[in-house]
């Protein structure tokens, strides 16, 4: 296939007086150099046609535009501008309507609303989720989107990124009517041809008059410390709000003006870099050799063992998905507590009104709770997640092989468990996979495929298809103790605790992390979680623990006197009264210069920023080893990992391209100078080494795979 020309992605026809314009860029028809340059060109026939009456923009294919060709950020730029293009659709003196069907997001929805008239499909899709990608609306929609939906609601629109269906488009104001059938082009002539014989006056979004410019300002000032409050350290939420107040207060040329400088400030902005990572990470994530070599198998209805927190989260993903679910466990009273934990997600949603109580009457009406493993014997996929204990689990996948039907997927929910180990206990290992859901699993995205040596790639396939199904972010790890993430998180909580026995308290330890951009600091973690998981890891762990390894044991201390966090009123943190935000606990500190007072250790001041230096290095150095292993398959999977699992901030893109974004050199600098320090701990990665040494980043390594 060859290169996009300006006019094999826009072609025009002449019907009657209307010129018809339809942009064909496959697969969404985003508007790269080509599209602006076709639609300019379109644009210009039509104004020095007097044959021409009135121009028809529609989009061919699935969508009108989604968008901006987001390949093209951070390149060198090609005229014609969007912001051009806009200028020239709005310009023109003769009718321009734009048709909406799938998707009007982004430059797409600035298209249409350069137009003088817009008509949606009820399929219609339209937004601005600029903000998503660290930018803002460049092509004048911060401008003109206020003048037609008013300030407040245009600037939560593009605040949220948020998707509106073309019935709610209609009621903000963004498109004029609603259009029955699925044919853009036979509607938005019929619609097109009715203006002209009526002769509706060309209508400038750009002429509208923002209504009551003060009581606008006065809603931008309360959004703006909303904002600076909701999203702590994003760059261009507050440049859209100073965008939208110059549309309120400058003439429209000079609010234009105004958006591309603060668009083009985006642009620089290391956060758009992160964020534009992140959103290509995650659709390259799911390019598998397994995926690409077979197809999934087909599945239909699914098993889980096991009726906890995490099984029934588990069953909650499934149903949601359409699937019958069949949960087994072990005794009567604790499938009725099974059924419980799934049923209190339903019944939340019907109390919150955001669910018919026949709507949950629909969904449970699909689960099937048993106390025998007989009742799996048609299921196409099982999945188990029982106590998390190498003898129990190989239990169930005894039983599984017993009761299960040829070429059923047998998954295991382990976060650390050798998986090899788990299909050796069964005669099919060629059907054992690990899927490690995070909790609470209904809500969390990110699913860690884990693939174990003997499986086949139809299998691997079928887990990249569940997770699909289930609307989840998956990534492909190898077997080791944690997988990708887990084991990950134990190194750099290792760096954080030697910080704190070095001298910093766990509340600048966390105050650091969230600064960063993190929602929560690592001990506030563990009180989440439970101090308790934390420790029964640690004990399972300490007979192999190499003795020459430094081991604080602070954690332990507060463990031993049953301060669990948050379910026991105190962890780290104190929580009276079952305060879900923890208080600063002196009794916690005081056992902290107990233990360094015991070790000789006289305790020294870090700020942030070197306690950060220490947790990024250690999470990219381990992140080294794991792809060094071939434990994960690109550095792209260790970022989608923790963005969508651990709580990284998306707008640095992840840990391996935040370590790009450093320079390699800097990190290995780093890990050199603490080496001297404990030079157990601090090993730089072979593979971090080379590439310093070849001047090269982990992003030349995300080809692979």
């Amino acid at each position: 296939m060859g290169a996009a020309t300006p006019d094999s992605v826009v072609t025009t026809a002449r019907v009657g007086s209307i010129l018809a314009v339809t942009v064909n860029n496959p697969p969404v028809n985003a508007l790269g150099v080509a599209v602006r340059q076709g639609l300019a060109a379109a644009m210009a026939a039509a104004q020095t046609d007097d044959a021409v009456a009135g121009v028809l923009l529609v989009g061919a294919g699935k969508a009108f535009i989604a968008g901006a060709d987001i390949r093209e950020f951070g390149k060198p730029a090609m005229p014609p501008s969007l912001p051009e293009v806009c200028r020239s659709i709005e310009d023109c003196t003769k009718q321009v309507v734009a048709v909406l069907h799938g998707a009007a997001l982004g430059g797409g929805l600035e298209v249409a609303l350069s137009a003088h008239y817009r008509l949606a499909l009820p399929a219609a899709k339209l937004g601005l989720p600029e903000v998503t990608l660290g930018l803002l609306p460049g092509a004048g929609g911060t401008q003109r989107a206020p003048r037609l939906m008013g300030v407040k609601a245009a600037t939560e629109l593009m605040l949220s990124g948020q998707h509106l269906s073309a019935k709610a488009a209609l009621a903000a104001g963004l498109v004029d009517q609603l259009a029955e059938g699925d044919d853009a082009l036979a509607v938005g002539l019929a619609y097109l041809n009715g203006l002209l014989a009526r002769n509706a006056p060309v209508r400038r979004t750009r002429d509208i008059a923002i209504a009551d410019p003060a009581a606008a300002l006065a809603e931008l000032a309360a959004l703006k410390a909303d904002t600076a409050k909701k999203t702590r350290g994003l760059f261009s939420p507050l440049k859209i709000i100073e965008c939208v107040q110059a549309a309120v207060q400058l003439p429209f040329d000079e609010g234009m003006a105004r958006e591309r400088a603060l668009f083009l400030e985006c642009l620089d902005s290391p956060q758009r870099a992160g964020l534009i990572h992140a959103f290509f990470a995650e659709r390259e994530v799911v390019k598998v050799p397994e995926a690409q070599a077979a197809a999934p198998r087909a599945f239909a209805r699914i098993g889980i063992i096991g009726g906890g927190t995490m099984g029934a989260g588990i069953a909650v993903s499934a149903l949601d998905a359409g699937y019958p679910v069949t949960m087994v466990e072990r005794d009567a009273d604790s499938i009725a507590r099974g059924r419980a934990n799934v049923e209190k997600v339903y019944t939340g949603l019907v109390a919150k009104g955001r669910m018919a109580e026949e709507a949950k009457a629909a969904v449970m009406a699909r689960y099937t709770g048993s106390t025998s493993y007989d009742d799996l014997a048609n299921v196409d996929l099982v999945i188990e997640a029982v106590f998390e204990d190498l003898e129990v689990k190989k239990a169930v996948f005894k039983e599984l092989d017993r009761v299960c039907k040829p070429g059923a997927v047998l998954a295991t929910n382990t976060s650390y468990l050798d998986i090899d180990a788990i299909a050796a206990a069964t005669r099919r290992p060629q059907d054992v996979i690990g899927l490690h859901f995070f909790s609470p699993a209904n809500i969390m995205k990110l699913l860690e495929i884990v693939v174990p040596a003997k499986v086949s790639a139809d299998v691997v396939a079928t887990a990249f298809e569940l997770a699909k199904k289930l609307k989840k972010v998956p990534v492909r790890a190898g077997v080791c103790d944690g997988f990708i993430g887990n084991r990950i998180l134990a190194v750099y909580r290792d760096a954080a605790n030697h910080v704190l026995e070095d001298g910093a308290s766990p509340y600048e330890i966390d105050a650091a992390v969230r600064e960063f951009g993190y929602p929560m600091g690592p001990f506030q973690v563990s009180d989440l979680a439970g101090g308790d998981i934390g420790w029964a890891t640690r004990k399972r762990k300490a007979a192999t623990r190499d003795p020459k390894a430094r081991y604080v044991e602070i954690a332990d201390r507060i463990a031993e006197r049953g301060w669990y966090g948050q379910k026991t009123g105190r962890g780290w943190y104190l929580y009276p009264e079952g305060a879900r935000v923890g208080q600063q606990d002196p009794e916690v500190l005081a056992i902290v210069d107990a233990e360094r007072a015991k070790k000789g250790i006289t305790p020294r001041n870090f700020s942030l920023e070197e306690i950060m230096r220490r947790y990024m290095a250690a999470m990219v150095n381990e992140g080294a080893k794991v792809l060094e292993e071939g434990i994960a398959l690109r550095p792209l999977d260790i970022d989608v990992t923790f963005l969508s699992g651990y709580g990284f901030p998306r707008y640095r893109g992840g840990p391996m391209q935040w370590a790009d974004m450093q320079g390699l050199d800097k990190v290995l600098a780093d890990i050199e100078a603490f080496a001297k320090e404990d030079a157990q701990f601090w090993q730089p990665a072979v593979l971090l080494r080379k590439l310093v040494a070849e001047g090269s980043n982990f992003a030349s390594l995300n080809q692979r795979g």
